[in-house]
């Protein structure tokens, strides 16, 4: 088990910490140097074996905390938002690296963060919990794409996933829902619901602004981010994020037309926040 709060032993240096669990079970001394030097290899840790451990940065600790459960070449690993106490830089740099670790090793990695980028990052497999009672499990680029539930849209992506709510209701083979008057398409929905409270879910990435679109938002912000910028637009139904092209003009204040890529939107239940089925997300499970 790895922790988020090192707990190293501080009266030992880096060798005999990495080192105790093999002298607990009675490896014989030669083995242990081995194994120890064949870590510290791995880890990029040789030149602090000697060092006590009170003198070392949090990504040194972090690195000798991950020896001393590496060095018994376990079947699996449980790590509890082991990189939690890094700064941000070191935090993605590390990252990487246990990712990079755990595709040498072979073996099982449990990892527990609340980190939705790390867990996007690292994860072959993710399970998102919410208060002990898991609301999705898949692969990130399922969950991204097909959440099950109104809190894993929201908690997976950044920005996170626009909410849009109306009353409504839809049968099997409807191919659209109408928002403030403006009937918007959407993937072909399997399953009948009378009038309710509704929500239509829109990841940023695909809203665009035209201005042939029926359905309107006003611009309240605009964020640069390179290559691309995220625009704020209130609408009737909420607010909305757009990720757009950065040489695309959008001015605060302007009135523009949203045009929302049918094939990837989702609708949920606004009382129990699960998601309907549809054409696009069939297969897909819940916890």
């Amino acid at each position: 088990m790895v922790f988020q709060m090192f707990a190293l032993y501080p009266h030992m240096n880096v060798r005999k910490n990495i080192s105790y669990p093999l002298v607990s079970q009675g490896m014989p001394r030669a083995q242990i140097q081995a194994k120890v030097a064949e870590v510290a290899r791995i880890l990029g840790i040789e030149s602090i074996l000697d060092k006590p451990v009170g003198g070392l940065s949090g990504g040194d600790r972090q690195r000798v905390a991950l020896g001393r459960a590496i060095v018994r070449s376990p079947k699996a690993f449980m790590m509890d938002e082991p990189l939690g106490a890094l700064d941000a830089e070191f935090r993605e740099h590390m990252s990487l690296e246990l990712r990079a670790l755990h595709d040498r090793m072979g073996a099982t990695t449990v990892y527990v963060t609340h980190d939705q980028l790390e867990a996007m990052q690292m994860g072959d497999k993710i399970v998102v919990m919410n208060h002990g009672v898991v609301e999705q499990f898949g692969t990130p680029q399922e969950i991204y794409d097909h959440p099950a539930t109104l809190f894993v849209a929201d908690f997976i992506g950044s920005p996170a996933m626009n909410f849009l709510r109306f009353e409504g209701g839809f049968r099997p083979g409807d191919r659209s829902v109408t928002l403030s008057g403006v009937e918007i398409a959407v993937p072909e929905l399997h399953e009948e619901v009378a009038g309710r409270a509704l929500v239509l879910g829109a990841r940023p990435e695909h809203v665009t602004l035209t201005d042939a679109g029926q359905y309107r938002g006003r611009i309240e912000a605009t964020e640069y981010l390179g290559t691309t910028q995220i625009v704020t637009l209130a609408t009737a139904n909420g607010t909305v994020k757009a990720r757009i092209p950065s040489g695309q003009v959008a001015r605060v204040g302007e009135v523009v037309g949203l045009d929302l890529m049918p094939s990837r939107l989702a609708l949920f239940d606004a009382g129990t926040g699960r998601a309907f089925r549809t054409a696009a997300n069939s297969g897909v499970y819940h916890g």
